[in-house]
């Protein structure tokens, strides 16, 4: 939103099977919706705007563009030009409160240009200055960047950045990472073996972690970083000063205890910082001094298995109250200075903004589970307004009193082929939300096999009032002949921190008790939805593949075949901040690293079961699904392996997608003995 609430500014393609996508904006009080900058040539992937939202930093093709936003009419024309003398390739630009400078990053360096006037005559925008304003220096060894997230804290701790503006536009607030002390782990492709192996550096449990330093610098000037200039170490006497350098003023916090950085932030108050332990039990969040980076508690938040990070917090609001969460009970509570600001029973999601004294967050009431409701509330002193209606997942952006949601966008999203038969339920004594998809030619009584298709981890919801790709992904194997049901068991998230928490010490034996009990109850209860408990399978990818892996080897009397992608098997083998989490370090709970460990119950498989991993994978390491066939094999038990040249984690390309999904149904169909009903569903599917 523009500071003036007149115009929302948002990422799109022309139409629903575009993935060029285009920086658009619109004009709330006429509705007119326009292109600001083309995603023809380079895809708009993100962009940052200034305090008044109308000077637009982005990247396209490598290059640093700035756009000044009019209204799109003759006279007041959005302004869209490369800035000249950037270096590249350009990455995460951001432009200061004042739209003075864009800030951006480079090779292992943040830099900052200065931005003239954008004439709407002129050529590229002469870029003044373009500087390093942390880079590492003569000292520094090769995995030392400034600016940016490390491994765990963009795929953990939901931190996507790595320096933040001063109110002024004078000075930034910047993380150092040194990689150093971290493990060094290759992804090879096979494929193509003249290629050498791609070095990353990932953190495994139980070992070394980056170093992450804060240090404010000067924006208007090169300077290489360093402390010369420190606070009085109130947190930590002891803590090591690298070595001599200029323009860098360090933060100062106990980083042996807290060596997590999960937030930061700068506003009219000052910079902040949100830090957090090994073991995940303690968050503190941390007032900087500007001047000589020494640091003052403002809160702290313990939990005897983990403090939650949640989306958008901690943040403060223009009076100066500082937000954070509180967890009692079964409610996680939106908090203002310690002070629960929402009712029991209304489970706080995510905070999606702040404007001034208000505050929009979502939450999901505990009477339905399903939706995700979009919130309001003044503080201090407010009462929290509900403003979305009927079930779904709402959310929304404000700003400048001017609230809009997605609704108030043109949608051009394709039309499912597939419409959604989709029936959602509460059952068994824990009362598990669970949907189930019939095919759209399903007679009531009618037998069919069963598809499991979960994701059932923490990090995700699956069973809501939404639709998303997911759930019509599972429609489409319904299409195919499956009664399909989808399970959100012990900890998934929306119905509160006791329920999240189940899963501390082992993540595999809530979840798969749910997923039998949620089986068992739609079959009890529903019989004519003809579930048959003869013929029961079970897919899944990262986390669910890990689950439809568990599901096989260990409860063979209920599961009948299984297919698991990217499933981490020996959880020593995934990140520390994301797996300590749950079951602690290595060295002090080996019990629950063993109870988790899918490798040891290889010896026990009897029903097929297909592995599938992208080779390129370096979120879950292909060696998780190799070691587990390598068990599979000395066991003398088969299984079907399908690797996955040139993957990553998510399979992107279209075509490889498609196939995926088909030869799944092909290994369900061979293993469940579902070859004589081919035809009819795909007759009836037209596909």
């Amino acid at each position: 939103m523009t500071a003036d609430g007149a115009t929302v500014l948002f990422l799109r393609g022309r139409h629903g099977a575009d993935p060029r996508t285009c920086l658009w904006a619109r004009e709330l009080a006429t509705g007119e919706e326009r292109v600001v900058a083309d995603g023809v040539d380079s895809p708009v992937t993100a962009y940052e705007t200034d305090a008044t939202g109308r000077r637009v930093a982005f990247v396209r093709a490598g290059r640093l563009w700035v756009a000044d936003l009019g209204t799109g009419g003759p006279s007041a024309p959005d302004v869209v030009r490369p800035v000249a003398g950037a270096a590249e390739p350009v990455a995460d630009p951001r432009p200061d409160p004042t739209g003075r400078r864009i800030a951006y990053l480079s090779g292992r360096a943040l830099r900052v240009v200065d931005v003239a006037e954008v004439a709407e005559d002129a050529g590229d925008v002469r870029g003044g200055g373009d500087r390093a304003v942390a880079e590492p220096g003569p000292q520094d060894g090769p995995e030392v960047f400034f600016g940016a997230p490390e491994h765990v804290a963009r795929e953990s701790m939901l931190r996507d950045r790595g320096f933040w503006w001063s109110p002024d536009g004078e000075r930034l607030l910047v993380a150092r990472v040194d990689e150093e002390p971290v493990s060094v782990w290759y992804v090879a492709d096979p494929a193509d073996p003249a290629v050498r192996p791609r070095a990353v550096r990932y953190p495994s449990v139980g070992t070394a972690n980056a170093d992450v330093r804060l240090g404010i610098v000067d924006a208007t000037r090169p300077e290489r970083p360093g402390p010369e200039r420190h606070g009085p170490e109130r947190h930590s006497p002891e803590q090591p000063r690298p070595e001599a350098g200029g323009g860098w003023t360090e933060v100062v916090w106990d980083r042996a205890a807290f060596e997590y950085l999960t937030g930061a932030g700068w506003d009219e108050h000052g910079p902040y910082a949100c830090v957090q332990s090994r073991d995940q039990r303690t968050v503190h969040v941390l007032a900087v001094d500007p001047a000589d980076g020494a640091t003052e508690l403002l809160a702290e938040q313990r939990d005897e298995a983990w403090v939650q990070l949640v989306w958008g917090l901690p943040v403060r609001t223009a009076s100066g109250a500082l937000l954070t969460h509180r967890d009692l009970g079964d409610t996680r509570h939106l908090a203002a200075d310690g002070e629960p600001l929402t009712p029991p029973g209304l489970n706080l999601r995510e905070v999606l903004g702040v404007d001034g004294d208000e505050v929009l967050f979502t939450a999901t009431p505990d009477s339905d589970p399903f939706s995700i409701h979009l919130w309001r509330v003044s503080v201090p002193g407010g009462k929290p307004e509900q403003l979305s209606d009927g079930p779904g997942v709402h959310s929304g952006v404000q700003r400048g009193g001017t609230l809009v949601r997605p609704g108030d966008v043109a949608d051009l999203s394709e039309t499912p082929v597939v419409p959604l038969r989709r029936m959602l339920h509460r059952v068994g004594e824990r009362r598990l939300c669970t949907a189930v998809h019939l095919p759209s030619w399903h007679t009531p009584g009618t037998r069919l096999p069963v598809l499991l298709d979960p994701y059932a981890g923490p990090a995700m919801q699956r069973v809501t009032a939404g639709g998303g790709w997911a759930a019509h992904l599972s429609q489409w194997f319904a299409e195919q002949g499956f009664v399909v049901l989808v399970v959100d068991g012990v900890g998934t998230p929306g119905r509160g921190p006791r329920w999240e928490r189940e899963v501390h010490g082992d993540v595999f034996a809530g979840p798969l008790r749910d997923q039998i009990d949620a089986l068992h109850a739609v079959a009890r209860s529903h019989p004519e939805y003809g579930l048959d408990l003869d013929r029961v399978a079970i897919r899944g990818w990262s986390y669910s593949g890990s689950l439809a892996e568990v599901a096989v080897l260990r409860r063979p009397d209920v599961f009948h075949a299984a297919v698991a992608g990217a499933g981490v098997t020996d959880q020593t083998l995934y990140d520390t901040h994301w797996r300590e989490r749950f079951l602690g370090h290595p060295e002090s709970s080996p019990e629950a690293y063993a109870a988790c460990d899918i490798l040891r119950d290889a010896p026990k498989l009897r029903r097929p079961l297909l592995l599938m991993h992208g080779l390129g994978d370096d979120n879950v390491f292909p060696v998780s699904t190799l070691r587990l066939s390598q068990a599979l094999l000395a066991a003398g038990r088969p299984h079907e392996v399908l690797p996955l040249s040139g993957a990553g984690h998510r399979v992107t390309q279209e075509a490889v997608a498609e196939n995926l999904i088909l030869h799944q149904l092909d290994f369900l169909r061979r293993a469940l003995r579902l070859d004589d009903g081919a035809d009819r569903a795909e007759d009836r599917t037209g596909e």
